[in-house]
């Protein structure tokens, strides 16, 4: 894992921080494990902008990715690891001794001809994906699941990990990259390692045009709004004043809108740092 700084020759190229991609291996994605993905542009069936600041963008092709690991007993070997338009970690191509191939979310650590393995009575090793019940305690862990049979939903995002706290009956105590801390059940999937691209948030942009790319257009603040569009609109020049809020008047930065009656409460055992 590493960043390049590049030589100001241009001025979008002036401060920017790109990828080494020391770790990928390939820029040939395979092909029977790839899908369309259709662009909205921000608009719903009647062809409305319900979300704003959405459009353009490259095209892309979705990755599909096996976030279940529900193949267990079957080990695989890494016959790659790729670059991924739809999500900042890597990902890794397996191939299953029955002859089936998959993708997989990588971890920091997979390297190519590495065999992995998901089940029950796996060791802990970086890339096996194993129930909460049979992990160590203290290990770091990625891509977990919420209900079990569900897929992996937290820790996916490049270089997150969360941590194997405590176990107390059906439940285990999970420390995730929020800060929260947080009750699952043991019969839940878990991957070993901290996931890939841990110098994602190194990268610097350098120009405008590459949120363009993203399909990110630009965003007008709501200081520089008029009274009717925003409430933070309105006054004669940079006017300070009211606290700030979103679009419908609820308070940001800060102000908590989880429901205090949510089901889920009861399995939250510390809340999210502010």
């Amino acid at each position: 894992m590493s960043v390049r700084k590049l030589k100001p020759i241009t001025p979008g190229q002036r401060f920017r921080v790109v990828n080494g991609f020391d770790a990928i291996t390939t820029d040939k994605p395979e092909k029977s494990l790839l899908a369309p993905k259709k662009r909205s542009g921000g608009r719903n069936s009647q062809g409305r902008m319900t979300m704003r600041y959405k459009g353009g963008g490259h095209k892309k092709r979705y990755r599909i990715i096996d976030f279940k690991r529900a193949k267990t007993g079957v080990p695989a070997e890494v016959a790659s690891i790729q670059y991924d338009p739809n999500r900042t970690a890597f990902i890794a191509l397996l191939n299953y001794q029955d002859g089936e191939k998959a993708y997989i979310i990588a971890q920091n650590g997979l390297t190519v001809g590495q065999t992995i393995v998901s089940g029950d009575k796996v060791a802990p090793e970086i890339g096996n994906a194993m129930p909460l019940a049979n992990i160590p305690l203290g290990t770091i862990i990625s891509c977990v699941e919420l209900r079990p049979g569900q897929g992996a939903v937290m820790a996916r995002s490049a270089g997150a990990f969360a941590q194997l706290m405590a176990r107390d009956g059906k439940f285990a105590t999970i420390k995730l990259p929020s800060g929260e801390t947080r009750l699952i059940l043991v019969t839940c999937m878990a991957t070993i390692g901290v996931v890939s691209n841990s110098d994602h948030q190194l990268l610097v942009s350098g120009k405008a045009g590459r949120s363009r790319w993203l399909g990110r257009r630009p965003r007008t603040r709501p200081v520089v709004m008029n009274p009717v569009d925003h409430p933070m609109g309105g006054g004669e020049g940079k006017s300070s004043g009211g606290h700030p809020r979103s679009r419908n008047g609820i308070p940001a930065k800060g102000f908590r809108t989880r429901s205090k009656t949510k089901a889920s409460n009861k399995y939250i055992v510390e809340r999210r740092k502010k």
